[in-house]
């Protein structure tokens, strides 16, 4: 099928699903997964009639990891709330890294002993599973969140976990991949540590001298469409410099990179026209990046998965449910008790356990696992199993636990 067919497929796709929008507000349904529906259908309806979208799962890797994330990351780092991360900085850093490698150990183990199966099913498997299985995004569900009112220092909570847990979990797979490929060679513990330490704050460093220099350009460029081209430009050198040239955090690069930058700018334009053209232009680019996504991950999702490992991805269900509590409800009451350290709720940490979603960097990373590993297809199928789960039952679930507690009203209403 040649390239213009898939874009007129894809677009298709998406203006159905924009028609088809009203009925996810009235089922309370998330956006994301009337897209993921809409995918799917079509690539099946298009298949029974012998057709072929042309869409393989190298393919939509690719376009996750190269395309979309840099994207995704950069836009939510450069409009987030600087100061309430700031204020927030140790708690989502306690949740981003140390209560997220926790819940890939509990997750790894609830999926090992859940399959039960050493030979077909090893603890490698077990532990590449648990670290995509970790990263968190509740991108479904914060728009809904803010429209319901919910304060701001929880949307941070979760958005900023979000944000640094996606570095955490890829370069936590990345080295867990590396042992599974490598099975003869002894890797230390304390390899990993330091390994994982220099690629995480490596990504940060880097992304700290491009926001900066990216800043100075900037500055020479006083229009604000020039402003906006060079945050693009900013967010995709980042990426590829840290991850082609580097080999450190690509996210970490582009999240800090997208801070620095985003804090700079919108002082500059000091809400100006200049700084809500800048935020649009961002809020064009996800939004169609997000649906493109979305209606992808259902081309992507097969009949099989469901027929072949519906008992794996149960597990896998059942494992990420047991290592968001364990993070969330022992997490928070640890970090609370710390001094300057503004109490969690249980109101939020009940929030934050339903807003633990999975997404497009879970998705990503397993399709990334090498078909020569013999386990590749079980891990992908829990990981699809998993995001469906949290689209189509976890995320319904937020609107009405956040009425209980008296979030009755649209901010607007």
């Amino acid at each position: 099928m040649s390239v213009s067919t898939v874009l007129m497929l894809l677009s298709l796709m998406l203006l159905l699903a924009l028609l088809l929008k009203p009925l996810a507000a009235k089922f309370h349904l998330p956006f994301a997964a009337l897209l993921v529906v809409t995918g799917f259908v079509g690539s099946e309806v298009i298949v029974a009639f012998g057709g072929d979208t042309g869409l393989r799962y190298n393919s939509f890797h690719d376009l996750i990891l190269l395309v979309f994330l840099p994207l995704l990351i950069f836009e939510a780092a450069f409009k987030i709330n600087v100061e309430q991360l700031m204020k927030n900085g140790v708690v989502i850093l306690f949740f981003a890294i140390p209560v997220m490698l926790l819940s890939t150990v509990v997750a790894a183990v609830a999926v090992y002993y859940g399959i039960g199966h050493p030979t077909g099913f090893p603890w490698i498997a077990a532990l590449l599973t648990g670290a995509l299985l970790a990263a968190t995004d509740p991108v479904a569900v914060l728009e809904v969140m803010r429209k319901l009112g919910v304060p701001e220092r929880l949307c941070i909570l979760l958005d900023g976990e979000a944000l640094f847990n996606d570095a955490t979990a890829i370069v936590t797979f990345s080295i867990f991949l590396y042992i599974a490929q490598h099975p003869a060679e002894q890797v230390l513990v304390s390899d990993a540590i330091i390994r994982f330490l220099v690629v995480f704050f490596g990504g940060a460093v880097l992304g700290l001298l491009l926001g900066l220099a990216f800043l100075i350009l900037s500055r020479l460029l006083l229009d604000y469409i020039q402003q906006a081209i060079v945050t693009l430009i900013a967010a995709y050198t980042s990426y590829i410099v840290a991850e082609q040239f580097l080999h450190v955090s690509d996210v970490m690069s582009v999240l800090v990179t997208g801070i620095v930058m985003g804090k700079v700018i919108h002082h500059d334009f000091n809400e100006t026209t200049g700084s809500q053209f800048v935020d649009d232009f961002w809020t064009f680019n996800v939004s169609v990046a997000e649906a493109l996504m979305f209606i992808l991950m259902g081309v992507t999702v097969t009949v099989g998965m469901f027929t072949d490992s519906w008992l794996a991805m149960l597990i896998g269900i059942g494992a990420v449910l047991i290592a968001r509590a364990v993070g969330v409800f022992f997490g928070a009451p640890l970090i609370s008790a710390l001094p300057n350290i503004e109490p969690i709720p249980m109101f939020y940490r009940r929030v934050m356990f339903l807003g633990g979603l999975r997404g497009a960097v879970t998705l990503a990373l397993a399709l990334s696992i090498p078909t020569e590993l013999p386990y590749w297809w079980t891990i992908q199928s829990i990981a699809f199993g998993v995001v469906l789960f949290t689209l189509f039952v976890q995320a319904p679930l937020i609107a009405p636990e956040l009425r209980r507690f008296g979030l009755q009203q649209d901010k607007e209403g």
